[in-house]
């Protein structure tokens, strides 16, 4: 069933651990996977999207030096300034641990059966939105600005017959070949229906 969605994605690796786009991943399991169901593609946001909260990160982190000169903190004592520092450092440190965990784990994952689609949204909320592959019914995708025709990353719409009636694989890589993986498995899904092989 798989070998056209191979070829579609022979030229590309298979993608490690902090890859945007992983092809077959091997350790990769997810609650709710079936015995036989075989992830094809997990996917996140491209990498690039993180560069706006790794700079501001920097940023922040040259703050202390300019403390000096900033008439409220020259007046503490060092013992002060030494621990508002490492306070600073800690909130710094904290910031980055939560914006790549958020992207970490905000996957797509695309599976010879359905697709998934989960958000975190801070630490605490996940929303997990899932379509069985025979209820798509279309699937697109586009691409937005000088950043996202450079570096090859974009939407993918996918709308449903079911309650809900769409979601969005936000900032992915190579859209135009997840959309073409999508449409492979989805015409596989009908052809596997219409001969009755269905699981």
């Amino acid at each position: 069933m798989l070998e056209s969605v191979k070829q579609l994605l022979s030229d590309h690796g298979s993608g490690g651990l902090f890859s945007a786009l992983s092809i077959f991943p091997k350790a990769t399991k997810f609650e709710a996977q079936d015995e036989e169901e075989k992830i094809i593609l997990l996917l996140r946001p491209h990498f690039v999207t993180n560069i706006w909260w790794i700079l501001i990160s920097l940023a922040m982190g040259f703050a202390p030096l300019v403390w000096p000169d900033l008439p409220i903190i020259s007046l503490l004592p060092d013992n002060y300034i030494f621990v508002l520092t490492l306070f600073w450092y800690a909130l710094i440190l904290t910031f980055i641990f939560e914006r790549f965990l958020m992207w970490f784990f905000s996957v797509n994952i695309v599976t010879d059966e359905r697709v998934m689609d989960v958000d975190f949204y801070g630490l605490l909320f996940k929303h997990v939105s899932v379509a069985q592959l025979d209820r798509i019914e279309d699937v697109n995708y586009f691409q937005k600005g000088i950043m996202g025709a450079f570096f090859n990353f974009g939407d993918v719409l996918i709308q449903t017959a079911a309650e809900i009636t769409g979601f969005v694989f936000n900032k992915i890589p190579n859209p135009d070949r997840v959309v073409k993986v999508l449409s492979e498995l989805i015409a596989e899904e009908k052809q596997e229906e219409l001969e009755g092989r269905v699981r």
